[in-house]
């Protein structure tokens, strides 16, 4: 190997690295504004951060640049980042418009793929299952730690993000990952009220259902019901 070749794969690796440690600063980030510890308006200094997470300045830089695209924090000029308010009932109204047009129509085109991705999706399907009777049981235990409500959207998020796999179209799978950043924005509006666990479990089972019936129409009709419920859901509790 050449000296050449070897400062390239040297670099490759110092680059693994840096995004390594700026995926997990921005998971630890991501935690604390879901949390609520950090309330909306409050000032997220990076240099404060990085010494609590025993980091230099650059991957806690880099994380916030991510975490603005998500519509979480926001930055101004000459005054840094700051925790963004979560999302209003209109605002939320809008982002389940847009759910149900891009996931309903994914679960169609995904449809003809049905006997490919079951598996996957049965597998997604229990994983989010599991997820949330930990989130069940925390909640019977008084409230759910943080990281059980976390890894319970993180299951809900890859179970859709199966069908989106299977849909057979890059630029819908592109759009559900924008529109998966501003999802996080819905889940810091209601992260201490999930309270339609159950419910959800069951129509993911639903759609599960759908796609192994044979039934060419009932995933799209059940992906959609299922965000139209989850829709209901969260803006009654928005509401109340």
């Amino acid at each position: 190997m050449t000296m050449e070749s070897e400062s390239r794969l040297s670099g490759l690796h110092a680059t693994i690295e840096r995004r390594g440690l700026r995926d997990h600063v921005y998971d630890r980030i991501l935690q604390l504004l879901l949390s609520g510890d950090a309330s909306p308006g409050a000032r997220l200094s990076i240099d404060t951060i990085a010494r609590q997470l025993d980091v230099s300045p650059t991957p806690v830089r880099e994380a916030m640049v991510l975490l603005e695209r998500t519509g979480l924090v926001t930055r101004e000029a000459l005054k840094g980042y700051r925790v963004a308010p979560p999302l209003d009932a209109a605002q939320l109204a809008e982002l389940f418009e847009a759910r149900i047009m891009l996931e309903s129509t994914a679960a169609k085109l995904a449809t003809p793929a049905a006997a490919l991705m079951l598996d996957e999706l049965r597998a997604a399907e229990e994983a989010h299952r599991v997820a949330g009777e930990r989130v069940i049981t925390g909640m019977r235990a008084g409230s759910p730690a943080v990281e059980l409500t976390t890894a319970y959207f993180t299951a809900d998020a890859d179970f859709h993000r199966v069908v989106f796999r299977h849909c057979g179209n890059s630029y819908l799978d592109d759009m559900s990952e924008s529109l998966g950043a501003q999802l996080h924005r819905m889940r810091q509006s209601v992260l201490h009220g999930v309270t339609d666990v159950r419910e959800a479990i069951a129509e993911h089972e639903a759609i599960v259902d759908a796609f192994a019936s044979g039934d060419q129409d009932a995933p799209e009709r059940q992906m959609r019901r299922h965000i139209e419920q989850v829709r209901s859901r969260s803006l009654d509790l928005e509401r109340s």
